[in-house]
């Protein structure tokens, strides 16, 4: 039961990390012509700028865990992948745990970013560093 705990937290991780990622990359080339619209908030969220930090340092760390452990399972007998899938949820659970933010912390701060452009603005700007 705990490691399909894990396994859910870490591809939950994974995938919130990506969002940002392209959008980081998009600001450094040209402008979309017309971006769809979305619902901002009424009131902008307030997420203290150490935990915006720390979010950011973390999505790096996701994003190289990622990158690390998919060419590990790629290359892997069929036989070793489960177990390295296992070590990849404990990594990435690790690269968010390790910059003091809780899973729950990383992904509702990245769930914001998604819906509050003012905080995913703040945390791009963090990812550029």
């Amino acid at each position: 039961m705990k490691k399909s705990t894990i396994g859910v937290c870490a591809t939950a991780l994974a995938a919130a990390s990506l969002f940002l990622l392209p959008a980081v990359n998009a600001q450094q080339q040209s402008p979309p012509v017309s971006p769809p619209t979305k619902s901002v908030p009424s009131a902008p969220t307030n997420i203290p700028d150490n935990k915006l930090d720390a979010a950011a340092a973390a999505v790096k760390n996701v994003s190289a865990v990622k990158d690390s452990y998919k060419q590990k399972i790629a290359q892997a007998p069929a036989a070793d992948r489960e177990r390295i899938a296992d070590e990849a949820d404990q990594a990435l659970v690790k690269a968010v745990t390790d910059k003091g933010l809780s899973v729950e912390e990383y992904t509702t701060i990245l769930e914001v970013a998604q819906t509050d452009p003012v905080v995913k603005d703040k945390l791009a700007q963090r990812l550029k560093n």
